[in-house]
């Protein structure tokens, strides 16, 4: 299991990420809204303005301060880091 940071100190699994999608549309803000209403929802953005929003495969939507391009270039710099040990094994 590998975290992502998301903001302020806060990870999530990222093998856990459905989608990370921008928080501007309105049904990403029903979305949230709906998880809000159903205990599903981790703010992790400390009161700060949402830019994304991931979506869990456990029903969970976080909304993080960190923009998605700042969250999916984590989430690729450590794809690249996972294959490279994995082609030193090899």
């Amino acid at each position: 299991m590998w975290l992502i940071n998301i903001g302020f100190g806060n990870a999530v699994s990222a093998q856990r990420i459905i989608a990370v999608v921008s928080s501007e549309s309105a049904p990403i803000k029903r979305l949230g809204q709906e998880a809000k209403e159903r205990g599903m929802l981790i703010d992790a953005s400390f009161g700060r303005k949402t830019k994304a929003v991931l979506v869990m495969d456990t029903g969970h939507v976080i909304w993080s301060s960190l923009t998605p391009e700042q969250i999916n270039s984590r989430l690729d710099q450590r794809s690249v880091q996972e294959t490279e040990v994995g082609n030193e094994a090899l």
